[in-house]
């Protein structure tokens, strides 16, 4: 058995099929049966790809002849093992996949902490910079003339989103569309952040991972990242103030804002 990459892969899958479906290489496909039949193939086809891609990237081995093998013997209604063992060995495997992805998470969480760690060691070192008991970092871009919010303010921010590295992965400005939301629902980091603020305020924040979504993977956000925002304090009002359709948005990045990182 061999372990294949993505290049290897397409060829031996596309060698492999072509061996396995010559006697169709010179089929007509005109009618709508046959474009229907033939897509109900490629469908399926694209789908083993897709699994047999993600299998390889976490470094499983997979026998691609084999693959193709167990699928035509399927569709004859003539596999080589029963229903009972073929469930057997798709446990074995998924165990298997299990095991190598939480290590492959593991990998990825500890490079996120060390480069957000050394982000905010840096960081901490510009002029301008404050660091909060808590490990917050924030800059002032420009103060604002209006009140602070309370924990329990509806505030309403236009913000930047960006990952260490400079990876943006939300941007309020872009879609022209600001946030309403209850302050107490937010991530950590802007439930201590944003009342530091007077409304009309623009603040840089750096928020640790353990202030964000710790060891969590949130959209496009990797696990145990360290995030940095940019954010504009447009307004806050008091519970209550224009309760009739309030609209409250959640945060930005389809809602995420709202998941705080659980203790």
């Amino acid at each position: 058995m061999k372990t294949f990459k993505r290049n290897t892969l397409a060829v031996m899958t596309s060698v492999s099929l072509l061996i396995s479906a010559n006697a169709m290489a010179n089929t007509e496909i005109s009618s709508d049966v046959q474009k229907e039949s033939y897509s109900i193939g490629a469908s399926l086809g694209k789908y083993i790809s897709g699994q047999i891609y993600s299998q390889t990237e976490l470094g499983a081995e997979v026998d691609v002849e084999l693959v193709i093998e167990g699928v035509v013997d399927a569709l004859k209604n003539k596999p080589q093992f029963s229903d009972e063992e073929i469930l057997t060995f798709l446990n074995q495997r998924a165990e298997q996949l299990n095991t190598a992805r939480e290590a492959a998470e593991a990998k990825i969480a500890l490079e996120n902490l060390t480069a957000g760690n050394k982000y905010l060691t840096e960081n901490k070192k510009k002029d301008g910079v404050n660091e909060t008991a808590s490990g917050l970092q924030y800059e002032v871009i420009s103060e604002g003339e209006g009140r602070k919010p309370n924990p329990q303010d509806v505030v309403t921010v236009h913000y930047k989103g960006f990952l260490v590295d400079g990876t943006p992965f939300d941007d309020s400005y872009e879609r022209n569309e600001p946030n309403r939301f209850a302050l107490m629902s937010v991530i950590e980091g802007w439930q201590e952040g944003i009342p530091l603020m007077n409304e009309g305020a623009k603040y840089k924040f750096a928020i640790p991972a353990a202030l964000a979504y710790g060891e969590k993977q949130v959209g496009i956000i990797p696990p145990s990242s360290t995030l940095v925002f940019e954010v504009e304090l447009v307004k806050v009002e008091a519970p209550g103030e224009g309760a009739h359709g309030m609209g409250l948005s959640g945060m930005g990045m389809g809602g995420m804002m709202g998941q705080s990182n659980p203790h």
